[in-house]
């Protein structure tokens, strides 16, 4: 079965964004796909067929205060609004097409940390609706610029925490061929984040996702060496960029962020022979 995998990376996912319509123009059809975070609230379009739409909303809303500012933050603890990202943009703004994306056989599924046990857990999406919109809030939910999101009693928080890349789980299912598109070059190696103090305070009384996120790194970098592992083997095909995006997390300007999606495309288009040969193989 054919499986697409998407890293997250918050703004960085406008590269997959490019990737993606690449593919949606060009037919290429999965049985399932899987993300995280960005991977998460970008990847939904491809189950909706709807090509441009992550790009062309992140580049007209990007700089405007109820998308993403402090101020958000500040009286609502969230960076990115809530309201606004997850109702006004979806519902009137930029109508996310729940018809084809329930129409749609290729399965949907979204990952988010559970901040009581610092563990990755999954949903399969079904209806773009609300709970379905619920889990991409909360698998994109950056820790300390974003609350826990509740969801049938349980809080959540950015699934890669936990689960940065999501094959793992795509593997678990059965799916044999996968395409993995990723944010960072092939060279990238993450660091212990800075920030670990702050989120410390913030998450103080979840020390599960407190040490996950001391882990962070490591389980990134880990993942990463298992793809090129299974990418020399033959197993999964990747597509990255070529060298880092030069974007903020929370890149708003809508230049930058074209060019980045103009990246995604590159790559896109580039690999297109051998997404479509990879893909045939039984």
């Amino acid at each position: 079965m054919k499986g697409l995998v998407l890293e997250g990376g918050a703004m960085r996912g406008i590269f997959s964004c490019g990737v993606m319509d690449v593919l949606m123009e060009n037919g290429i059809k999965f049985d399932a796909a899987a993300g995280i975070s960005a991977g998460a609230v970008f990847g939904c379009n491809y189950k909706s067929k709807q090509i441009g739409r992550a790009v062309r909303y992140n580049k007209k809303y990007g700089k405007d205060k109820r998308y993403c500012s402090i101020k958000s933050l500040l009286t609502t603890g969230d960076l990115y609004g809530a309201e606004f990202c997850y109702n006004t943009l979806p519902n009137e703004l930029d109508i996310f097409d729940r018809v084809t994306f329930s129409q749609n056989p290729m399965r949907f599924y979204i990952g988010a940390t559970n901040v009581e046990t610092g563990k990755i857990e999954y949903h399969k999406c079904t209806n773009g609706g609300k709970e379905d919109l619920l889990w991409m809030r909360a698998s994109a939910s950056m820790p300390v610029v974003s609350k826990p999101v509740e969801i049938n009693g349980k809080k959540y928080l950015d699934g890669g925490i936990s689960d940065p890349i999501p094959y793992r789980i795509m593997e678990q299912l059965g799916y044999d061929r996968m395409v993995v598109i990723l944010t960072q070059p092939k060279d990238y190696k993450k660091k212990k984040s800075a920030a670990l103090p702050l989120m410390q305070l913030f998450l103080g009384k979840y020390p599960k996702t407190v040490r996950a996120m001391k882990r962070r790194h490591l389980i990134y970098n880990a993942q990463t060496e298992e793809i090129k592992r299974l990418e020399k083997e033959g197993k999964i095909l990747v597509i990255r960029p070529e060298k880092p995006l030069g974007i903020k997390r929370t890149e708003g300007d809508p230049v930058k962020l074209e060019k980045v999606y103009q990246l995604g495309r590159t790559a896109g288009t580039k690999q297109l022979k051998r997404i479509k040969k990879f893909l045939k193989k039984q």
